[in-house]
């Protein structure tokens, strides 16, 4: 474990300082040359699966009242509307008819990765008995700042922002878990024992640099819905993991997996089986335990909202559970997660 001046104890469990005092990528790193040649010896069929919604989808508020559908609109030229615009307004001669636009959108409202400054916990770092706000590897609290102009000194929106996933390009090797083929549209919180109940009856095996791709039949259902779906289709439907249940936690650390990602809303159930906090005597905890022990103690980035049903569907046809992943985010300096366009080639 390497020395680090941004604190002097460590979350336990986090993997703080194993990849360096300065690390940035988290598990990011295990997505060595290897596993993108791993991801590449899968590609078999030279078929290319879009892993994205639509990015207006899952449509209006309801899943969260924060986040809104991007809204898309015409640039302005000469004081009009630069969409279907003859250049010839400005000079006779010219032939050119031009479109321009630009878009308004929460960076995670549809298909989109969380970078490690998304979510951070308030923690005592530096041993002095009062926990501050700081994020993966020590990386302390920030304010809301964009652009290389930004005064955010070591700030985590500086140093963890969404910008090092593109420039790591993430591609490499990724297996396909279909929770959909075994749970339906049941809302269940998948324990530990349901996960490995599911990956020894498909014969699934993940191994360390993995990505972890889990589909549960909840972007089958956006599509389907096209825009409108229910509060119970939101709120009461599908499968999702239990961050509340230990085991499942310790098994993803010592899964070795380089990004854990899902067709849901968040990976975890949301908001957790409140009665588990009084069953086990929780005091002082995270609302979202998977958000925290991955992209707080382990580095490990999450993708929410993806889209997989058409190549889930293809590889179980197939009987092959792994594919090569291509799913670079924006380069958005300071960006805490950012819209994505993965593809999936088997």
């Amino acid at each position: 474990m390497a020395a680090n001046p941004r604190w002097t104890r460590r979350p336990e469990g986090s993997t703080w300082g194993d990849f360096g005092a300065d690390d940035q990528l988290g598990r990011l790193n295990l997505l060595t040359p290897q596993k993108v040649l791993q991801g590449i010896a899968e590609v078999k069929a030279g078929l290319a699966f879009c892993l994205s919604l639509p990015l207006d989808l899952p449509g209006g508020s309801k899943l969260n009242p924060r986040r809104w559908p991007p809204q898309l609109r015409p640039t302005v030229r000469n004081q009009r509307a630069n969409f279907n615009y003859p250049a010839s307004l400005e000079d006779p001669a010219l032939t050119d008819v031009v479109s321009d636009d630009t878009v308004l959108m929460c960076t995670q409202y549809s298909t989109q990765w969380d970078s490690l400054a998304h979510v951070g916990s308030e923690f005592d770092a530096d041993g002095d008995g009062k926990a501050e706000v700081v994020y993966y590897n020590g990386w302390r609290g920030h304010e809301h700042v964009v652009g290389p102009q930004a005064d955010g000194g070591e700030s985590a929106a500086r140093a963890l922002g969404v910008e090092n996933m593109a420039v790591k390009a993430i591609q490499g090797r990724a297996v396909m878990l279909d929770l959909e083929v075994h749970f339906g549209a049941e809302r269940r919180a998948v324990n530990y024992d349901d996960l490995m109940r599911v990956l020894d009856a498909d014969k699934v095996v993940v191994e360390q640099g993995d990505m972890l791709c889990l589909n549960t039949g909840f972007g089958r259902m956006l599509m389907a819905r096209n825009g409108n779906p229910s509060e119970h289709d939101l709120h009461h439907s599908y499968a999702a993991l239990d961050g509340r249940d230990k085991r499942l936690l310790d098994w993803i650390t010592a899964s070795g997996i380089a990004a854990l990602i899902a067709d849901n809303y968040a990976v975890e159930a949301v908001p957790p089986n409140p009665a588990d906090d009084h069953e086990h005597g929780r005091g002082c905890h995270p609302l979202l335990s998977i958000h925290e022990h991955c992209l707080f103690k382990l580095g490990l980035n999450l993708g929410e909202l993806w889209y997989f049903s058409e190549l889930a569907d293809w590889l179980r046809a197939h009987k092959r559970s792994r594919f090569l992943l291509t799913a670079p985010p924006l380069r958005l300096r300071g960006a805490v997660g950012s819209p994505a366009t993965p593809v999936g080639t088997v």
